[in-house]
């Protein structure tokens, strides 16, 4: 990326960064921390998978009564970023975030690895659980229960949107000297590309 000229269209270069940290000894190459902010004003911070980047935004997928959802309905605005270690590389998005229509999760959803379809059903993600030997058993009845069905997205399981009010590209450099570059919506609905110091 020349960070002196930058390309004009930052989701398509957000793009071919993540094609580009596809190896085959990295499991996640999509991994990226979510930061949100409490009712209370307690920031958070957790690793979730990107599995959507266009123009309307970042998608990700979790349980809409997890602690990091219910912070996003209270604060709906949040922060992502991206980190690929052996290039030195990151990206940084933060926007407004809102939640994805229901066709796209059911779509999305139809086509989770099984095993993932039923975790979905049985955890009640960020409760307390007494112990794993009470999640097992969630698990064998949420199974039993679709033995030889298909298995429906739970109203409480969806998508999230963060959208693209400001990217960030970050380049690692010798003696930290990295190449920045950010960018912000314009009034046009288009972008305005701004370098910075490291």
């Amino acid at each position: 990326m020349d960070f002196d000229n930058p390309p004009a269209d930052p989701v398509a270069e957000v793009n071919k960064w993540l094609m580009e940290a596809q190896r085959p000894d990295r499991a996640n190459p999509n991994a990226m921390t979510l930061a949100t902010v409490d009712p209370d004003g307690r920031p958070s911070a957790r690793i979730v998978l990107l599995k959507h980047l266009d123009d309307e935004g970042a998608v990700f997928y979790t349980n809409r009564t997890s602690r990091k959802a219910r912070a996003l309905e209270a604060n709906p605005r949040a922060s992502l970023v991206l980190y690929w270690d052996p290039e030195r590389r990151q990206v940084l998005i933060e926007g407004r975030v809102s939640t994805v229509d229901d066709a796209q999760c059911d779509a999305y959803f139809a086509n989770r690895p099984r095993e993932a379809q039923i975790g979905a059903w049985a955890s009640e993600q960020s409760q307390p659980v007494e112990s794993r030997a009470v999640l097992d058993a969630r698990v064998l009845e949420v199974a039993a229960r679709y033995a030889g069905l298909e298995i429906p997205r739970p109203s409480f399981w969806g998508g999230y949107r963060v959208s693209l009010d400001r990217i960030e590209f970050w380049q690692g450099r010798d003696a930290r000297l990295h190449d920045r570059v950010a960018y912000t919506r314009n009034d046009q609905g288009g972008w305005s590309a701004q370098r910075l110091y490291p």
